[in-house]
This record gives C-alpha cells, structure tokens and sequence, in this order.
C-alpha cells in the first residue's frame, strides 16, 4: 500500500484525455459487478457543458492517474457526484478526490450534493455514509431502478470576502 498523504494531487482535467477514459473504462468494469442490466456509461462528457461542473483526477506526483470524479448541475442549488472511482492500491484516493468535488460544488454555490450507488456495493455506500452523506429520496431516473440507493449532503455556505 501507498502512503498517499505525500503522492497525490486532485485537480480539474479534461474528462476526454487518455489518462481519463482509462480510469473511465475501469470503473465502467468494476460497476459491471453490481449491476444485473448492461453494462452502460455513467458519465457523458456532455455532462460537463455547465461552466459549475467539473471532471477531477488524481495523480501521483509523478504523474500517475489513480483516481477521478465529476461534479454534474442537477439544479441551481444541487450538484451530483458521480464516476468517484479510485485505483485499488490507492488508500485514501476516494477521500481527496470527494473532498476536492466537495469545495469545487461549495465554492461554485451549490448547497446540497447528491449521489448515487447500487445496493450491493456496500462498499461505496460505506464510504459515503462515513463522509456525512444520508440517504435520500431517489432522483432522476435512479426511481425506476429498485436496486440504486441515492445519497445527499448539505455543503457549507461559504461567505463571500
């Protein structure tokens, strides 16, 4: 295992660099594993017309790619999360890149975060519930589906200076 505290960096990128669609198409596959339909994409890079959205990554300071997400408008006051996905030998990779979405959602005056996680990856419905996230009522299409648990967060107001 790594010591992440001295190797990562979290910062905007562009969603459609190499590096990205990797990272992508391995959480594509491992979200394969919790889900009974097809295999379907998450995340579409139209998803980022909004100038409050953004698509993160993680790199080791040499420039590895170990992890990333993106910050998606539901509404004016919501954003949603989504593809938060970390490398396995990474520890502590899904907390900085959570955090780094969490601040970019606060400081572009979002108030509430919501996100969403199927049923039988307890594991990411651990993460988010041990960062504050409480279940929610399901959104948008996530209704249709019996098997998506949806998650919100209220996030600080930050005062302007």
């Amino acid at each position: 295992m790594k010591d992440l505290s001295t190797l990562a960096v979290v910062r905007r990128e562009n969603a459609c660099t190499l590096d990205a669609r990797i990272l992508l198409d391995e959480m594509n596959a491992m979200l394969a594993l919790y889900r009974a339909d097809a295999v379907q994409p998450q995340f579409y890079t139209g998803d980022m017309s909004s100038a409050r959205s953004a698509f993160v990554m993680a790199r080791t300071t040499d420039g590895l790619a170990i992890g990333c997400g993106a910050l998606c408008r539901f509404s004016f006051e919501v954003a949603e999360f989504r593809c938060l996905y970390r490398r396995p030998a990474w520890p502590g990779t899904g907390t900085a890149i959570l955090r780094f979405l969490e601040t970019v959602a606060a400081v572009a005056g979002y108030r509430r975060v919501i996100l969403q996680a199927r049923e039988a990856n307890r594991r990411a419905i651990a993460f988010y519930q041990r960062h504050g996230y409480e279940r929610a009522e399901p959104f948008a299409d996530c209704a249709a589906l019996g098997d998506v648990r949806c998650f919100a967060k209220a996030l600080p107001i930050l005062a302007d200076d």
